[in-house]
Formats: C-alpha cells, structure tokens, sequence
C-alpha cells in the first residue's frame, strides 16, 4: 500500500474528497440506522470533552484555575484527535481507492442534510400553524425558551440556526478540510464541538470554556465571512445585501454569527436576531438588516430554497478549485519536463 503521512497535504485528493463527501451528506446524511449501529464520530469527541469537564471542572477551584484547567481541556483534546488523525492518515493509500476512503471518513464531519433536515422540521409545523410542534423541533436547534415563542419568533430563531450553521456545520469544515486535510477538517470539528458544550458565558462555564470559544471565534473568522459573502451573492440586489452584512454584522453578540445572519436576513429582505429570551431573561440584541419585515412561516421555505442555491454554490466552487489544482499541477509537471 502507498501511503504518505503528508497525504493530508495532497491538495487535488483532499479538495476531490472534500467534494464527494459533501454530495454524499447532502443526499444521505448520516442515516438513522448507521447511528443506531456504529454512533457517530462527533459522539467519540462528545466523550472526549464530558470526561474532562467532569473531572477538570471543579467548582471549588478559582477563576484562574479554571481557566487552566480549559486550557488544558483544549491540549488534551486537540492533542488526541490530531495524533489519531495522523494515523489514520498514514494508512490511507494514494489514488481513487485512497480518495474514496478520505470522502467516507469526513463525510461524518458535514452536516448539510442534517441542518435541511432540523429546519424542515420546523418548517413543517409552521405552515400547519401547529405552534407546539414547532416549538418542539426549534428547541432542539437552539437555546432559548420555546414556551415563549410565537410564530414570528419561531421563524426567525430557526432561519437564524440554518444561517449561522451554513458556516458552522458546512462551510468551515470544508474550508479547513481542504486547507489542512483530514486532520484540518477533524480538528475544526473538535473546537466547534467544545464550544458548542463548554464554551457558555454561565457561572460553570465561563472560566473553564473560555480558550474553547476564543479557538472557536478564531477558527470560525475566515469561514464565517466567506458564508456572508455567499449567501450576498445570491441576494437579488447582491451590493446592497453585501453593504448590510458589511454595517450590521459587527453589532452582533458573536464576532462571526453576524456576518452569514446579516447576509440571509438581507437576501430574503427580512429583520433577524433583535430581543430574545434566555433563561427567563430578555436580552436586547440588534437588529440585522433592521429594515427588513418580520419572517412569515411561508420564510422558512424560503430560506431552505436559499440554502439549497448555496449547497450547490459549494458544489461548484469545490469543483472548480479541483480544475485550478489539476492545472496549476500539469503546469508544474510541465514546467519540471522542460527545465
């Protein structure tokens, strides 16, 4: 078998694979079945993460100790999953056998059906004005109190999660799939998960998750803008929804949700994020796109539709960065010939 530790670094296999396990999650996801068997590899890292909170989090120790026990958590996980990944790597052959295997082992990694899928079901209730049903599902996709959502704000807290997670669960794990390989796409998923379980500003979680979702913030940046960008481009008046992302973005309680949130709200010509509840409390967040309408439930369709142009946006880039690599590579290879 050829196999190379540095395969994570052949740009035209990793770009290739990044491809084919997006179609694959976008037709199949990660089927029921398949989780009732084997899990899922993000549960692994879940472990991972509860296992060091359990026994580096102690309420009894100080701020500062927290904060290096956090950081340590960080170390420890990150450490782990990039010497695993490495060893996978080192075991993955050259050529298409080695490409379909890359393809299946990140596939895991994307959720672009799963995300479609927790929207839909929101989406569903709502155009049957099933309000209980709808609360249910937004529940499972974000964190606010469904019991005092009505139907507006239901629509716009979950066309918020399908914006804020084009970057999150989509787009940044390709981007660090194919910048870093494997291990790039593994690692980001990591950091995106101990954010997503440690990295809280509650008095648990504060300390302890704070390097968690500083890595975050700093992993997410480039990511997050390139979504914006994306979902302006499919705006129907592209400049202006480029120029409302630009000026409504940074007044966003997250240094990277603003920019894809402000970019859809202004594709669908509709206001997001503003005054919500968390834990019994209303907090006073800005507006995106402020002169927009508020959502219907009839948005949520269109919102999916707009995510579904973006999937195949992707698609295409993906594809055409793997012809950029084949002719920067037969220029090289030719260029080598002559000298």
């Amino acid at each position: 078998m050829e196999s190379d530790i540095i395969l994570f670094l052949d740009p035209i296999q990793i770009t290739a694979a990044m491809l084919l396990a997006f179609i694959i999650d976008r037709f199949i996801g990660w089927p029921e079945a398949l989780y009732r068997r084997i899990s899922h590899p993000v549960v692994f890292i879940g472990w991972l993460i509860s296992s060091c909170d359990r026994y580096l989090n102690q309420n009894s120790w100080t701020s500062a100790q927290r904060r290096i026990a956090g950081l340590f958590t960080v170390a420890i996980i990150l450490g782990l999953i990039t010497s695993l990944s490495l060893f996978i790597c080192h075991y993955i052959p050259r050529g298409l056998s080695g490409l379909l295997i890359l393809a299946l082992l990140s596939w895991p990694f994307l959720a672009v059906k799963s995300l479609y899928d927790h929207v839909m079901a929101v989406a569903l209730p709502l155009q049957k004005n099933d309000l209980e049903a709808a609360r249910s599902a937004v529940s499972m996709i974000v964190g606010r109190n469904p019991d005092q959502l009505d139907q507006t704000a239901i629509t716009r807290a979950a066309l918020e999660s399908l914006a804020e997670n084009t970057s999150d669960g989509v787009v940044a794990p390709l981007f660090w799939g194919v910048l870093l390989g494997f291990p790039g796409l593994v690692l980001y998923k990591s950091i995106n998960t101990m954010d997503s379980m440690i990295g809280y500003q509650n008095q648990r979680y504060k300390d302890f998750g704070w390097a968690a979702a500083k890595l975050d913030d700093v992993v997410n940046w480039i990511p997050a803008r390139i979504t914006g960008i994306l979902y302006s481009s499919l705006a129907p008046h592209s400049g202006g929804a480029l120029k409302i992302m630009r000026q409504e973005a940074p007044n966003h309680r997250s240094p990277n949700a603003g920019w894809p949130e402000a970019a859809f709200a202004a594709a669908l010509g509709l206001r997001l994020s503003g005054p919500r509840y968390y834990d019994n409390q209303i907090h006073n967040e800005a507006w995106l796109n402020k002169d927009g309408r508020d959502p219907t439930a009839q948005d949520m369709l269109a919102g999916l539709a707009l995510y579904r142009r973006l999937s195949r946006v992707i698609a295409g880039l993906l594809l055409a960065l793997i012809g950029i690599e084949i002719l920067v590579y037969g220029v090289l290879v030719y260029g080598a010939a002559i000298l």
